[in-house]
């Protein structure tokens, strides 16, 4: 067994909620153990074995069921996710925002070059893997990405975003734990 962690893309946002409770029930009721949340966005902490994907699939399965919509899962270990906080591919100013990204797979390198492209003089797109960091300078909420530009790259449903402060305060948890 290994520490994971599931990220739900785009819960918690209109109609499509998931209570936190709930949402570690479910966890639990795949026989996943010592299971937590973090932050009411969509991240539970886990104990399982299988392959990646095979866990993303029946978590997905199962919180459709349970929540009656699509609630696409990414799937990462901790051990993963410290690598992740490791690369430190950007030297961040003061009041800079840095994204992870997460991808169910790396992309083609083609698709890389792609979404890389979607570079500009706010935001820089690095990726690394089946992860892309997303550097920003200034807030989120300024970015000038899109939805649909993420989209045109890699399809619909193909992602999920987090802060790296949120990422870095949670792999400390996991750690403390």
């Amino acid at each position: 067994m290994s520490v994971r962690v599931g990220f739900l893309r785009a819960v918690n946002l209109g109609k499509r909620r998931v209570p936190m409770d709930r949402l570690a029930a479910v966890c639990e009721g795949l026989g996943y153990a010592d299971v937590w949340t973090y932050v009411n966005s969509g991240n539970v902490v886990f104990d399982t074995t299988g392959a990646r994907g095979a866990v993303e699939a029946a978590m997905e399965k199962a919180l459709e069921a349970e929540f009656g919509f699509e609630c696409t899962t990414f799937v990462r270990t901790a051990a993963q996710l410290r690598q992740v906080l490791d690369a430190e591919p950007f030297t961040l100013a003061a009041g800079d925002t840095h994204f992870v990204t997460f991808l169910k797979e790396a992309p083609a390198p083609g698709d890389a070059k792609a979404l890389e492209a979607l570079s500009n003089d706010f935001e820089t797109l690095e990726v690394h893997g089946a992860d892309v960091h997303w550097h920003m300078r200034g807030k989120s909420t300024d970015s000038r990405l899109t939805r649909r530009d993420w989209e045109k790259v890699l399809g619909p449903l193909s992602s999920t975003s987090r802060n790296v402060t949120m990422l870095t305060r949670l792999v400390a948890k996991i750690d403390a734990v």
